[in-house]
């Protein structure tokens, strides 16, 4: 989609043009063998059942079903691709003063009305040859997704340009909830909310479920339409998952809303919204 030799636009104004971060056209990623991109495949798909699998436990599943690996290339396939094992661990690291780790919120939190949170997380998604990531904004609420991007690198950026278009569209939510990941603490990604009022919060190390249904949308994207087909490209993936996400937000109805009356996400997200406004 970058003209290189385009006449008139240089490539950082269609970077601009297009939403898409210097550093994701610029990044030579050293490409995995087909070996390698094949077990990932299989590690993604484990971890989606499995999510308390660690490296060491991860080994084990793939040597029972005939891959000849050791835990070291698990291991470090598995960060790769921002897998981490959920239990419950204390946390004995030192923050570091310029990227805080912000107080998780959300628990005993009731939830009633769309922008009250909002939540993001970062998946792994195949490519044919390679790999890349996929980050989505949602509403708790609803279950809505207000916005999604792609990248190659797993850079802030690619984030936080998801996280503008959600607020350019859908206004400004009272806390937006987080994993304690470095795109998300950094101050490229925190000071643009802070700035609005937004209360920032963070899941508990190697807590997943803290973000809970951030995980479920991941599962339905993943089984719903990920896993149904081979992805040529990063352009081959995103016309694919557009096409999927409007699907998922405006026609499919989510089984968190009963079955008497059906509702899609984005009913709603507006419905709901609507009321407030009214009142």
């Amino acid at each position: 989609m970058i003209e290189p030799k385009h006449p008139r636009l240089p490539i950082v104004r269609q970077c601009e043009l297009l939403g898409l971060a210097r550093a994701s056209y610029y990044h030579q990623p050293e490409p995995e063998t087909d070996v390698n991109l094949r077990l990932m495949r299989v590690i993604d798909e484990t971890y989606l059942a499995y999510p308390v699998f660690g490296s060491r436990q991860m080994t084990r599943w793939l040597r029972r079903q005939g891959h000849r690996v050791n835990r070291k290339r698990v291991r470090r396939l598995m960060q790769q691709m921002g897998l981490e094992a959920i239990y419950r661990k204390p946390n004995l690291s030192r923050k570091h003063p310029q990227n805080p780790i912000f107080r998780y919120l959300l628990r005993r939190l009731v939830i009633d009305r769309p922008n009250q949170v909002w939540a993001m997380d970062i998946t792994y998604i195949p490519i044919q040859g390679g790999f890349i990531y996929l980050c989505a904004v949602i509403d708790w609420y609803s279950r809505a997704v207000l916005a999604w991007e792609l990248s190659n690198t797993l850079d802030a950026g690619f984030c936080v340009q998801a996280v503008a278009r959600a607020l350019a569209q859908h206004g400004v939510p009272e806390i937006f909830n987080t994993d304690q990941g470095s795109q998300f603490t950094s101050a490229e990604f925190t000071q643009p909310l802070l700035a609005r009022g937004v209360k920032l919060s963070m899941d508990g190390r190697g807590r997943a479920l803290d973000n809970v249904f951030v995980e479920r949308l991941w599962r339905t994207v993943k089984y719903d339409e990920v896993y149904l087909k081979s992805y040529r490209s990063q352009v081959d993936a995103y016309t694919n998952l557009e096409t999927f996400f409007r699907f998922y937000n405006e026609r499919r109805p989510h089984s968190a809303f009963g079955d008497a009356d059906p509702k899609t996400p984005m009913e709603i997200y507006r419905q709901s919204d609507a009321l407030a406004i009214n009142q």
